[in-house]
């Protein structure tokens, strides 16, 4: 019997979603007669105690029996349980500074840590995440920002809102010039923000007619990085190629901040590659850029010279300034609007936790009681035995460190 604890999210901002809501949690119970659950108490959490209870869930605060700790977000070095397996996103595998006491006390404490953003399949492509959430919230609030940015009229919050099929509902009601929107990426980030623009009925155009066509209704393409990316020999860019040698590669963007009117930036950036959108492209006299939704929201060496910090849900949008390159008041005349919230999933706790979950079951869970045949916890198990797996010794300096 494998016994599975349900944690309270501890993280300052408060999150509000969970991995396994109630109806995932009793679906999981059904498949697998050896998995047993009991669920901390959280008064913050989506979905309430007294919802698990109606599904028969013990509730409590106490989860020292359990052998698999089950949560979204890190848990503070103090609440960390030695000798137990826990399971969350817990931003260290890219060396990341402020989470090294983190990682520290896992080993320290001989826990066996897997982490969300490691279960991969074979190929090292993500079993799941929440990327489809942060594109659908990103998409949204960028939106947002141009409504407020030129005063076309309100828009509530995305937090204050429970599904998907609202933020749309919002969106439609309202009428948007004919403005033209580029969009990077072909990942879940990507896939969710055009759930937002097929939603709204936003037209997707080739790149070619974005490029040189007038519009008499709002407009959007998607580019991938052979389409934002050239090869500096003038030869034919490939995908394939760019990810092997990045470094021959430079940005072929311009031509879309001369054309777009809003930026939604979706793809993934691997350290290293070169900038996508450069201060001198945002302070060209033929930039056409007013407003850049950074869902990717890459800070430091980033490939969007405008995102200087990444913004909150509490104030989510700030001003850059091209000509001296520093942060101004959102609404400043020479400003253009930057919205680079770094944890968007948490404005749609309900349909986050829901998606996330489903496939959580679906993926992961069955690893737990097949002998992990297909290896994806093992992948994913970053300390074990007091040590750092053999997949993530890269990290034994940044421990020492």
């Amino acid at each position: 019997m494998i016994r599975l604890g349900i944690i309270k999210e501890r993280k300052n901002p408060p999150d509000r979603r969970v991995v396994l809501d109630p109806q995932q949690l009793k679906k999981a119970l059904n498949i697998f007669p050896e998995l047993a659950a009991v669920v901390e108490s959280s008064d913050i959490r989506i979905f309430s105690d007294d919802q698990y209870k109606a599904e028969s869930f013990n509730v409590t605060n106490d989860l020292s029996n359990c052998d698999i700790l089950l949560g979204v977000k890190e848990v503070p070095v103090n609440a960390l349980i030695p000798n137990k397996t826990y399971i969350f996103f817990s931003h260290t595998i890219k060396k990341q500074e402020y989470n090294r006491k983190l990682l520290k006390a896992c080993l320290e404490k001989n826990i066996t840590l897997m982490d969300h953003e490691a279960f991969v399949d074979e190929n090292n492509h993500r079993l799941i995440g929440f990327g489809r959430y942060a594109g659908i919230v990103g998409a949204y609030n960028t939106f947002r920002a141009f409504a407020i940015k030129y005063e076309l009229f309100n828009l509530p919050k995305a937090e204050t809102l429970l599904h998907k099929e609202d933020l749309i509902a919002k969106l439609k009601k309202e009428f948007f010039p004919p403005i033209k929107v580029v969009l990077t990426g072909t990942g879940k980030v990507a896939k969710g923000a055009m759930e937002i623009l097929d939603g709204m009925k936003v037209k997707k155009v080739s790149i070619e007619h974005f490029l040189k066509q007038k519009y008499d209704c709002p407009v959007y393409t998607q580019i991938g990085v052979t389409d934002y990316y050239k090869r500096k020999d003038g030869q034919p860019a490939e995908k394939a190629d760019f990810y092997q040698y990045p470094e021959q590669y430079e940005s072929n963007f311009e031509r879309f901040s001369q054309t777009a009117d809003i930026f939604i930036a979706g793809h993934f950036f691997k350290a290293g590659s070169p900038k996508i959108l450069t201060q001198e492209m945002l302070n060209s006299s033929k930039n056409q850029i007013k407003v850049i939704g950074d869902i990717s929201c890459d800070v430091d060496h980033g490939p969007i010279d405008s995102t200087l910090r990444a913004s909150t849900i509490a104030d989510p949008f700030y001003g850059y300034y091209p000509g001296k390159h520093v942060e101004v008041e959102f609404n400043h005349s020479a400003a253009i609007t930057v919205m680079a919230i770094d944890n968007l999933p948490c404005e749609l706790p309900k349909d986050a936790s829901e998606g996330f979950g489903a496939i959580f079951v679906e993926e992961i869970l069955p690893a737990f009681f097949n002998g992990d045949k297909d290896g994806i916890l093992e992948r994913a198990t970053v300390t074990k035995n007091g040590k750092l797996t053999d997949r993530f010794l890269y990290l034994q300096d940044y421990v020492d460190g």
